[in-house]
């Protein structure tokens, strides 16, 4: 039923944020797949490649950053057969750095999702900024 692969979709980007924010980054990572793809060049951080890549980012975030909130809404999902799925969504993200700097995104998330054995995961997730983003310390 797609009405319950939507929600099982929106709840891996959620996961994702929850992670980050509550600085357990295991929980972060295990939204995606294990080939999956983190890329936020054009926001002028990096693109991280597999589970190991995307991990150890997300390990370094929880180190460097402070406190953070991520917050993850107007979700646009469709459907490329029963397995694939890709969409959008809009992510507002704030956080304060250990070293003293802050950071501030709002971004669109650009997102290809899969079902897995552990239910549907983030496949992909390319973020294109929709402001300038203020990276000022983020050193991770």
């Amino acid at each position: 039923m797609r009405a319950d692969d939507i929600n099982d979709i929106i709840r891996a980007t959620h996961t994702y944020a929850r992670g980050l924010d509550l600085h357990d980054p295991k929980e972060a990572a295990s939204a995606f797949t294990s080939d999956c793809v983190w890329d936020a060049t054009a926001v002028g951080l990096k693109r991280f490649e597999g589970e190991a890549e995307v991990l150890a980012f997300f390990e370094a975030d929880a180190a460097g950053v402070n406190g953070q909130c991520h917050i993850i809404t107007n979700h646009i999902i469709d459907f490329d057969d029963d397995d694939h799925a890709h969409g959008t969504n809009y992510v507002y993200a704030e956080g304060e750095m250990k070293n003293g700097g802050s950071i501030k995104a709002i971004a669109l998330n650009k997102d290809r999702y899969a079902r897995t054995q552990d239910g549907w995961k983030i496949a992909e997730r390319v973020i294109e900024p929709l402001t300038t983003p203020q990276m000022e310390g983020f050193d991770v």
